[in-house]
């Protein structure tokens, strides 16, 4: 059964820096493409990174490029973002999902999720 387990959200000032992981159970990475997916309130899901097997080539969504970094440690089973320069709108539960293979073009199309972890920044 593959399980996927957030942590490192908190509440943050403005410039701040946080670091989220995603540890994932009952299943190996390696082969799955991983995503960190933001909902804020009132709002719908969001990609933010997704870190596709094989070292290929990482995405971002334009609102956070240059600020969050997606990495993967398949030998932890385990995803990270790190997120510098943190704002207010950066606001949101975060999720980590994950898909068997290359990298679906749209969220909505990962079949595994973690329940999120919560991050909040204040101005």
């Amino acid at each position: 059964q593959v399980q996927l387990e957030e942590s490192g959200g908190d509440s943050v000032q403005a410039g701040g820096f946080l670091r989220l992981s995603c540890e994932a159970s009952g299943y190996t990475i390696t082969y799955y493409c991983m995503a960190w997916v933001r909902q804020a309130p009132g709002k719908e899901r969001e990609e933010v990174a997704v870190a596709p097997p094989a070292g290929g080539r990482t995405r971002y969504t334009d609102s956070v490029k240059g600020r969050f970094t997606i990495s993967r440690d398949n030998a932890k089973n385990t995803l990270y973002l790190e997120m510098t320069d943190l704002k207010p709108e950066d606001t949101a539960t975060y999720y980590c999902a994950a898909e068997l293979g290359p990298c679906p073009a749209n969220w909505m199309d990962f079949d595994y999720w973690g329940q999120g972890t919560q991050v909040t920044v204040s101005s």
